[in-house]
């Protein structure tokens, strides 16, 4: 299906009960009516005994596994996923042959502790992702026994990241980010780490006319602790998606769409039988660069007999507050030049900023505002 057709798609079939970055348990089960009984189950607990889903959908040979929230503050692939299963169940011959192919075994929140507090971690402040070998929290057992009981020929490890990324150093913001994991020490191009590669290729291919700059392509060091580089040691082709930043989109309902194209052009590719040799392009999609900040104040003075202007650099700390995400500008530097590029911008004009030394407090930032000659402006998004 073409790009922009799946694209008309999407307002018809995104779920609605799901917005903005708090995602639980009790969000995603608003989803369960649109979805048949016999696609949901309970496979296992977390460590505060909440219940961990999973969504089975297709008959298909090609088998790919998903898992998103190992992380439970990153909500954006589990969004998109949701609007992926009301799209495949759609009365349509093609999204029905797409089944016949595929068989999918998805956990769209693997972490509901960590979503319910909107934390990184889970209830044993573990992080799921550094757990792989250990296999310490139930949350990781979990994942690896659904793994070799489903016997999958992919993973997608669906992921979030930070809004300091860039695409290369082309000044766009990375949208989204792609991974074909390591296996080993030597970040060797084994057979199924080339197909995990070419997949990613015809991905980014398809997206390129909807979001022509905005796909970055993660570092690929190897740790075995992480579940994507053992899941692809063990010789499942894994990849590695990371939904990033757009203009203007803190709760990620932009980013989302994108997401949700991926992952469809992903299951639609491994259903036709995508080109392997595809996986040469992959290198060319240009690397992750820290290079972006959320907010800057520039031309400030902050002090009266300051002779030369400064750049106050910010950085947006996401606080869960009565069942929502607010965003807090915390500083993180003050400069007299950076190449940092910022996703928004306050021009202060020379003028003198209020300064409060305390940066839990915030230089220059006093209930969401800052103060240029008393004067408000907002900070937050």
């Amino acid at each position: 299906m073409e790009i922009h057709q799946l694209l008309s798609l999407f307002n018809s079939v995104k779920s609605e009960q799901l917005y903005g970055r708090y995602v639980t348990n009790s969000h995603i089960e608003g989803c369960f009516s649109g979805l048949p009984d016999s696609c949901i189950s309970v496979i296992g607990y977390s460590v505060e005994r909440r219940p961990i889903y999973s969504i089975t959908m297709g008959e298909g040979p090609n088998r790919i596994l998903m898992w998103s929230q190992m992380h439970g503050n990153e909500s954006t692939t589990t969004k998109a996923l949701f609007d992926c299963f009301n799209l495949l169940l759609r009365d349509d011959n093609y999204f029905r042959t797409i089944l016949k192919q595929c068989t999918l075994c998805v956990i769209p929140i693997l972490n509901p502790d960590g979503a319910e507090k909107y934390t990184r971690f889970n209830a044993n402040s573990v992080d799921l992702n550094r757990d792989a070998q250990n296999l310490s929290q139930p949350e990781s057992r979990l994942l690896r026994e659904v793994y070799e009981n489903f016997n999958p020929d992919y993973c997608f490890n669906l992921h979030g990241q930070r809004s300091i990324f860039g695409a290369g150093h082309n000044g766009s913001v990375a949208t989204l980010s792609f991974l074909s994991p390591s296996q080993d020490e030597e970040r060797s191009l084994t057979p199924n780490r080339k197909k995990a590669m070419a997949l990613i290729s015809r991905i980014a291919l398809e997206l390129k006319d909807v979001l022509p700059h905005g796909i970055g392509r993660y570092d690929d060091g190897f740790n075995i602790n992480c579940v994507g580089d053992t899941f692809q040691s063990l010789g499942t082709p894994t990849l590695l998606y990371e939904a990033g930043h757009f203009q203007e989109d803190y709760d990620r309902e932009e980013v989302r769409r994108f997401v949700f194209l991926a992952l469809v052009k992903g299951i639609e590719a491994i259903a036709n039988s995508y080109e392997v040799d595809l996986f040469k392009s992959y290198f060319e999609i240009p690397n992750n660069v820290k290079n972006y900040r959320d907010l800057a104040i520039t031309n400030a003075i902050t002090a009266k007999d300051q002779v030369e202007t400064l750049t106050i650099v910010f950085q947006f700390k996401e606080v869960l507050k009565r069942g929502k995400i607010e965003f807090k500008p915390v500083v993180e530097s003050i400069f007299e030049s950076t190449d940092l590029k910022f996703h928004k911008t306050i021009n202060a004009n020379g003028q003198l900023v209020r300064t409060i030394d305390n940066k839990e407090i915030q230089v220059g930032y006093e209930n969401d505002f800052v103060l240029i000659n008393n004067k408000k402006t907002a900070l937050n998004p």
